[in-house]
């Protein structure tokens, strides 16, 4: 990658933030308020993985942990200061680890039991996610009429629905 390939990047991504920033103030420091997980968490994960894939190989796949942590942790951090939904986003941290670890059995010697605390963190982490993000669906979009009508809809279906015989 050259310095022009960067460089463009940058810009086209600076382009679009001050484009979509509602006549805000830009500034370093709104930059860097929104932006610090691209700047600093993103690139020390990827400053691991790039240890592990050039220098160090097999015998340093341990890097891989913080590795897939870090970077889990910054592109859900990136995603909440984009769009200030943190009440939404925190189960990504409970899937942090999991995707560390996950790297470490993937890479590394394949222990089958590190599948148990990387399933245990997987599920915890979708199982929060759906719950927040559905209760969150019927608190900001669904009003009680719209409730209702999907109740008798989901009750003409069981009861008009095809059954099958035994």
């Amino acid at each position: 990658m050259n310095i022009r390939t960067i460089s463009g990047a940058v810009l086209i991504l600076l382009g679009a933030f001050i484009f979509l920033n509602d006549g805000g103030n830009i500034g370093a420091g709104t930059i860097f308020g929104y932006f610090w997980p691209s700047l600093f968490v993103i690139p020390l994960a990827l400053f691991f993985h790039w240890l592990y894939f050039s220098m160090l190989g097999r015998r340093g796949v341990g890097v891989l942990i913080p590795g897939g942590i870090l970077f889990t942790a910054g592109i859900i951090c990136q995603i909440a200061m984009l769009f200030d939904n943190w009440s939404y986003m925190w189960p990504g941290f409970i899937l942090a680890p999991a995707v560390g670890l996950f790297e470490f059995y993937w890479f590394g010697n394949r222990n089958k039991w590190l599948l148990v605390p990387i399933n245990i963190l997987m599920v915890l982490s979708i199982l929060f996610f759906a719950v927040f993000s559905v209760g969150s669906l019927f608190n900001q979009v669904a009003s009680q009429p719209m409730i209702a009508i999907l109740m008798i809809v989901i009750g003409a279906v069981i009861l008009l629905g095809h059954k099958k015989e035994a």
